[in-house]
């Protein structure tokens, strides 16, 4: 559904509209058609969810419609989609014509939705996510189109045709992305000033969300705020809130046109750390702060997962956790029985990034997935470069389907100091997260503006 108001948007979003396209018809020569998706039903069919369209489609469109189809061919792009009927008025207001989009969003041309069958012939697309759409895709095409992840022949070319068009933001996508960024920032000071008058996670990630909502935006994923920060997406919010307690909360907003943000902090329920999760914080914020120290264009974003491997275990030795060398412990895997996750992943309009390609996004050419306990959920495998948006989010956590595992127990008997380790048990999981742009000299945290340091949390809890 599209309202007048939204084909009041800047010049230069048409512009950069139009240079992502004519960037795909230097890459990709046959002509291609996206779909936007369609909002899919709860329980009846007019109780919808929110709509949130395709990524793709999202990219060379740039507004949010829904049921329509782009045509790209030679830097051109025909719109297919229909107008809104009559009775649509009653209960939407006045909406916005498809001339009057086509106009925003510098279509070359526009047509009813039907006229979209006679541009099919030859042409190579990716997979919606909704079932309705991806059905009428393949009767629309006259074959079966497997999910994104799967993709083949000219589909899976026009798939690293996008990827590499999309993994570098243009202006446009990074002045969205900032602005995602400092309402995300304004979001975590709020959750963090209501946790001492809140009694549940659920206040705190009302007083989070709420920021979001009063701008105008929405939340880029389901929020994490949780006291058992060892679920790492954790999406139940009934914990009362105790004293001794640790929040985790993972909490990032979306603009109206779909760009994300994705923050991490971890702070205490009581507003003071204690002094086992005092050691663990820092060793976690040093993780943090060596991996941005050491990122800049060329640099293989697998090497700041190792290295951020590289100084937990470190921290975690001269606690007396591990036992050992931590260059030897890391090539053991040891540290992910602590840091299981990989150190982060792209971010842009989606929160991971083209994720729904699988790998294509995250893996240079030729590079797969690591079988390796401590390397396998690394989401991206690439050499840095200018305009890459990532996160970088460190943590260690006690999960007990880890530390429990007999074959674990076994590998590492004579790694882990299990009597030390009990010494922190009121420590479940903290993270810290942050987003890093890539620039050509090194790098931008546009999330510099929340604090991460302990002091700056505590004094923050208390003012």
């Amino acid at each position: 559904m599209i309202y007048s108001g939204i084909c009041r948007k800047p010049m230069s979003l048409s512009l950069s509209l139009q240079q992502r396209r004519k960037q795909l018809a230097q890459l990709f020569d046959d002509p291609v058609v996206l779909w936007s998706g369609k909002a899919l039903s709860r329980n009846f069919p007019a109780n919808r969810y929110p709509f949130r369209a395709n990524s793709h489609f999202l990219y060379f469109a740039g507004l949010q419609l829904e049921n329509a189809a782009i045509h790209l061919e030679n830097g051109k792009l025909t719109l297919f989609m229909d107008n809104p009927p009559p009775a649509a008025t009653l209960w939407h207001g006045e909406m916005a014509t498809r001339e009057q989009i086509a106009n925003t969003i510098g279509a070359d041309e526009a047509y009813p939705l039907k006229e979209l069958a006679t541009r099919i012939t030859d042409i190579a697309t990716i997979p919606v996510q909704d079932r309705v759409t991806h059905q009428e895709q393949c009767q629309l095409l006259g074959r079966d189109l497997p999910v994104a992840k799967a993709l083949k022949g000219k589909d899976l070319d026009l798939a690293q045709a996008i990827v590499s068009i999309r993994l570098c933001h243009d202006e446009n996508a990074l002045a969205e992305l900032k602005k995602a960024s400092k309402v995300s920032v304004k979001a975590h000071k709020a959750g963090i000033r209501a946790t001492l008058q809140a009694k549940t996670e659920s206040e705190i990630r009302s007083a989070m969300e709420g920021v979001i909502i009063a701008h105008n935006m929405t939340c880029a994923y389901n929020s994490i705020v949780t006291v058992q920060g060892e679920v790492l997406h954790n999406e139940d919010y009934h914990n009362p809130l105790q004293s001794g307690d640790l929040i985790l909360a993972d909490v990032g907003a979306e603009t109206d046109s779909g760009w994300a943000s994705d923050i991490t902090r971890t702070w205490a329920v009581s507003g003071k750390f204690s002094a086992t999760q005092r050691d663990i914080y820092n060793v976690v914020l040093a993780a943090h702060d060596a991996c941005i120290a050491k990122m800049r264009p060329g640099v293989e974003y697998r090497d700041i997962h190792l290295l951020a491997a590289t100084v937990i275990t470190g921290g975690l030795v001269d606690l007396g956790i591990l036992k050992g060398n931590s260059a030897d412990l890391v090539e053991q895997d040891a540290h992910a029985l602590f840091f299981p996750h990989g150190i982060g992943h792209l971010l842009g309009l989606d929160v991971h990034d083209m994720e729904d390609l699988g790998d294509v996004a995250g893996y240079e050419t030729g590079r797969s997935r690591s079988d390796r306990f401590g390397l396998g959920y690394l989401r991206l495998d690439r050499k840095l470069r200018p305009g890459m948006l990532v996160t970088i989010e460190p943590g260690f956590y006690q999960v007990p389907a880890i530390l429990n595992n007999p074959e674990f127990r076994q590998k590492y008997q004579n790694t882990v100091n299990w009597e030390r380790l009990a010494q922190f048990s009121d420590v479940r999981g903290i993270r810290i997260e942050d987003d890093v742009l890539i620039t050509n000299n090194g790098t931008e945290v546009l999330t510099a503006e929340l604090p991460n340091k302990i002091a700056e949390i505590e004094f923050l809890m208390a003012t």
